[in-house]
């Protein structure tokens, strides 16, 4: 805990700056935010530190939790925000928009024929899904095929929603893409992909 102290002013500053390119609005109320190792080794220390952690096992704990939302080569994980500030928006929108983290898709290429549907980790869905009522943060993945990830890498991209309730595409910025396939380059070569530990 004393290191991380040490320097988690400087590391917190890296993580904020990293995610500014990572985090892409969908319509005016979803905003998803693209993580990877270091977002999620970020999100980890704070959790140890805000809740005091001092064992390997809570750590662990901790770890068996965030390891499954870091993307492996080919795929993109992302945490999807339904940002509303007020409790009317609250209860007009969570309502109905349940399901929204089931509805995404990645549309890749000039002329997409398809689309990279999202896929829910088990575990999070279980925790966060409801029939009535949607929450205000969900876990998302796109699994995409080698051919897909290539597309992905030349360009361009988009995020889409195909919710009935709400139905917004957002062409990702070519400094986003970089930065997400920057992910995949940096797994492979560390031998780290798929954990923060």
């Amino acid at each position: 805990m004393r290191a991380y102290e040490r320097e988690r002013d400087e590391f917190r500053r890296d993580v904020i700056e990293l995610k500014r390119d990572r985090r892409v609005a969908l319509g005016p109320i979803v905003t998803l935010v693209f993580e990877n190792r270091t977002t999620i080794r970020f999100q980890i220390q704070e959790m140890a530190r805000v809740e005091s952690m001092a064992t390997d096992a809570q750590i662990q704990g901790e770890l068996d939790v965030y390891n499954p939302l870091i993307p492996g080569p080919g795929e993109l994980s992302a945490t999807l925000f339904v940002e509303l500030t007020t409790e009317a928006q609250l209860r007009q929108w969570l309502p109905k928009l349940v399901g929204i983290e089931r509805s995404l898709e990645l549309r890749i290429g000039k002329e997409p024929v398809g689309a990279v549907r999202v896929t829910v980790d088990p575990a999070h869905e279980a925790q966060l899904t409801r029939e009535e009522v949607t929450a205000s943060v969900h876990y998302v993945k796109f699994v995409m095929t080698p051919d897909e990830a290539e597309a992905f890498r030349a360009g361009p991209a988009a995020l889409a929603s195909v919710h009935p309730a709400y139905d917004y595409v957002t062409e990702l910025a070519d400094d986003t893409r970089r930065s997400l396939v920057g992910d995949w380059d940096e797994a492979v070569e560390s031998g780290a992909a798929g954990r923060a530990d």
